[in-house]
């Protein structure tokens, strides 16, 4: 690929999520759906067909060693991850891998260690830091209009009862935490700016062995307090609390935007309980879109142009997820390694 050419990227899997993505993609001048491979000849044809993709492979050896595909989208089943990123990676393609990056902060680093020798780039997919009003919230925080962080509440609900949904497999990595939680997580990572102290959380666990639900408290260096709340027995809701010395701000935190305009963010300033609120409009896309893109411009400009979740931060992530499972299936606070100067 050259900074003049598409980058061409395949599907590893012909999953209902990959068919959002294609869609998403379709007319981009940066990103292009080249290929897509599954576990038969005949499925991923019928799939490719469906979804206008111009070549299929019968298998995922396949489409890896196909010479005009520069990098690869990872929808597989949580459990998947690590091991087809890492013979992506070492295959020589780079990788877009859908959240969560792997089932644990152990398998995580070596996805990197991997990408690090392939000399390949590795990046975890979260559409909702690929958003315009995301960057729009980093700056608000960076430039302190709601002080110094104190307080966060992450929550993230939407119902899935079927015990036939990957999501209630515990083979696949199913559960809430990493489903849904990984979003709330990934928020209070970036808003926290470093990982936490500790993690408490408690678990509504279902047949299966999965978490239906997760409710979490967490602590950072810095005296930042979280809480999260994910769970698949309520209806949708999505949404984000950050109160700072000097006022707070609420946020949705969407994928994807409905329209040409985000939900708008609203924002308190000053200590007065009646402070007025002020409504913090932004563009909204579709944020497979605007993710695609700026892993296609990281590829071809360097890893600087990639918007969404570092190395750093999706270690962190992976840590985060592990404490607080450990936490809910232990009932104990789970301490978390501090980075050393």
């Amino acid at each position: 690929m050259t900074q003049t050419q598409s980058l061409r990227l395949g599907l590893l899997g012909a999953a209902n999520i990959g068919r959002q993505f294609t869609a998403a993609v379709a007319g981009s001048d940066k990103v292009t759906v080249a290929a897509v491979a599954s576990r038969s000849d005949d499925r991923a044809a019928a799939y490719a067909a469906e979804n206008g993709i111009p070549r299929s492979h019968g298998s995922y050896e396949a489409l890896l060693a196909d010479p005009a595909i520069d990098a690869v989208y990872i929808p597989l089943p949580n459990n998947m991850h690590a091991e087809w990123a890492i013979r992506a990676l070492q295959a020589g393609k780079h990788v877009l891998c859908e959240k969560p990056l792997a089932m644990n902060a152990d398998e995580v680093a070596g996805m990197f260690d991997a990408a690090r020798s392939a000399g390949r780039l590795l990046v975890e997919g979260y559409p909702w830091l690929a958003q315009p009003q995301t960057a729009r919230l980093r700056e608000m925080l960076a430039a302190g209009e709601i002080g110094e962080v104190r307080q966060i509440s992450a929550a993230f609900v939407a119902p899935f009862s079927d015990p036939t949904n990957i999501r209630l497999k515990p083979e696949n990595g199913g559960g809430a935490l990493l489903d849904l939680g990984s979003y709330c997580v990934s928020l209070l990572r970036v808003v926290a700016g470093t990982r936490p102290v500790s993690v408490t959380a408690q678990a509504d666990w279902s047949d299966t062995g999965v978490d239906r639900g997760m409710v979490a408290t967490l602590l950072f260096p810095n005296g930042v307090s979280a809480t999260l709340n994910c769970s698949f027995s309520a209806l949708y809701q999505r949404r984000a609390l950050i109160c700072g010395s000097g006022g707070s701000i609420t946020t949705t935190y969407r994928n994807h935007a409905p329209g040409a305009e985000a939900e708008p963010m609203q924002m308190w300033q000053g200590g007065a309980m009646l402070t007025e609120v002020q409504t913090i409009p932004s563009a909204g896309v579709n944020g497979f879109r605007a993710e695609a893109e700026s892993f296609a411009d990281a590829v071809a400009f360097g890893p600087d142009r990639w918007t969404g979740a570092s190395e750093a931060e999706s270690l962190d992530i992976a840590m985060m997820l592990d404490a607080i499972t450990a936490s809910a299936r232990t009932g104990r606070m789970v301490e978390l390694p501090q980075v050393t100067a």
